[in-house]
């Protein structure tokens, strides 16, 4: 689904037709929220091959399908080309930083749930990703156990889905 479409203060249509903000995290509409996913895809985008591995490797037994790109601009490809439900973006990366591959991917699947990582966060980048519409920001000294837990809350809330968890999960 790709509406192109910004949500403008009072915009009662861009509302209705991609949903409202509530507590920080952007929801879709309910018709959208309850698109059925199966089989859930993640796009995990870092320029260090070892952590987008870690990260393959702990979601692809939990049910994930996984995709992996080594910059923005690959990301953006990946998107366009794929069907993604989740982003997983490092915030330093050569040719387009996570924020800037954020802002992109908004402007062609707003509803698309984004997850910022960096090694180096501070209340700049957290506030410049709160205006992009990033689902959360990490800090890349995250455990397995907050990051799926925010992944898993960000596909619960998107698209009510409630597939694979674990006790290492939640």
């Amino acid at each position: 689904m790709s509406i192109s479409c910004r949500l403008a203060g009072t915009d009662w249509l861009a509302r209705k037709l991609l949903g409202v903000k509530l507590y920080g995290h952007f929801l879709p509409n309910k018709a959208f929220r309850t698109m059925s996913v199966e089989t859930p895809s993640l796009l995990i985008t870092d320029d260090d091959p070892g952590f987008r591995e870690t990260l393959r490797v702990a979601f692809e037994p939990r049910g994930f399908r996984t995709l992996l790109a080594d910059d923005g601009e690959e990301a953006l490809r990946i998107v366009q080309g794929e069907e993604v439900h989740l982003v997983l973006l490092d915030m330093h990366m050569p040719k387009l930083t996570g924020l800037e591959t954020l802002r992109r991917l908004k402007e062609f699947r707003a509803m698309l749930p984004c997850i910022l990582l960096s090694a180096q966060l501070d209340d700049r980048i957290v506030e410049q990703a709160r205006l992009a519409h990033a689902y959360s920001v990490l800090s890349k000294t995250v455990t397995l156990r907050q990051i799926t837990s925010v992944v898993l809350q960000a596909l619960q809330r998107t698209y009510a889905w409630h597939g694979y968890t674990s006790p290492g999960m939640n």
